[in-house]
């Protein structure tokens, strides 16, 4: 199976993504059932959203079951995360400085963070990745 490259995603589908990536094929009842009662969208709502992320190529239909459509993830979390942090450096000029800024004074980032950093650096370094 090839999967597209990651798609540019609103607040609410990378949520409703986020589920479909932990339970691979989904109804959109389903997915309603992910989220918490007090913040539950209605029925329509993710049945709307569920169908934009289909028109963007991020889900697709697999089957269907009495009345309802079972979809599948047609984008990999990772390659969509990559491509919000790719859109995200371009609204910065390029500059990684400001993310890291923001990382290390929000508390956001680890020394296990940043250990992990390094050793990936020299990884990349020695050509080993």
């Amino acid at each position: 199976m090839i999967l597209k490259k990651g798609v540019r995603l609103t607040k609410i589908e990378l949520e409703l993504m986020e589920a479909f990536w932990r339970l691979g094929e989904a109804s959109v009842r389903e997915i309603q059932d992910t989220f918490q009662s007090k913040r539950r969208p209605a029925y329509t709502t993710i049945q709307t959203v569920v169908y934009r992320l289909e028109e963007k190529g991020a889900l697709r239909k697999v089957k269907k079951v009495g009345n309802a459509y079972i979809f599948e993830p047609a984008v990999t979390r990772d390659a969509t995360h990559r491509r919000l942090i790719d859109d995200m450096l371009d609204i910065l000029g390029g500059s990684t400085t400001p993310l890291m800024s923001h990382l290390i004074d929000s508390g956001r980032l680890s020394l296990d963070d940043l250990k992990e950093i390094e050793d990936r650096i020299k990884g990349k370094a020695g050509g080993t990745e």
